[in-house]
């Protein structure tokens, strides 16, 4: 897994963590419009999430997960691609990557079926941390 002679292996949790995304795209392409519909919701009533307060609650934590995932992994992302272009992907910054995608996977597993906050918070919290451990992990190295 070699382009231009840098491993590329620290892009392959970037690729998980879209796949993810997208499957939790699909959920949500599914689940809102059955929900809405079952509600008598009218369409323009999607214009603004905050609105929807009448869906069920599966509904409502399919797009919240949604929604995550495309906030914090934004972070995650530039710091992959960062990685990978200072030629800084070693086997500790690969694992903090995978660790990260592993927990926010976790994440949206809790949030899509018993959505128990508190563990939520706990696996949101370590994600974090690694994302932490990442961006350190390259500042140390650019500075060393």
């Amino acid at each position: 897994m070699f382009l231009n002679g840098q491993s590329t292996a620290i892009l392959v949790p970037a690729l998980a963590l879209v796949t993810l995304s997208l499957s939790v795209w699909v959920a949500l392409v599914t689940v809102r419009p059955r929900a809405m519909i079952a509600a008598r919701i009218p369409w323009q009533a999607a214009r603004h999430t905050a609105d929807l307060t009448e869906l069920p609650g599966r509904a409502r934590d399919v797009a919240d997960n949604y929604n995550h995932l495309m906030e914090q992994p934004t972070v995650f992302y530039g710091l992959v691609f960062y990685t990978y272009l200072a030629g800084s992907a070693d086997r500790t910054s690969i694992t903090l990557a995978w660790g990260y995608v592993l927990l926010r996977a976790l994440h949206s597993f809790v949030q899509l079926s018993r959505n128990w906050v508190p563990l939520r918070f706990w696996l949101f919290l370590w994600s974090t941390l690694l994302l932490w451990g990442l961006a350190a992990q390259n500042l140390i190295k650019l500075f060393a």
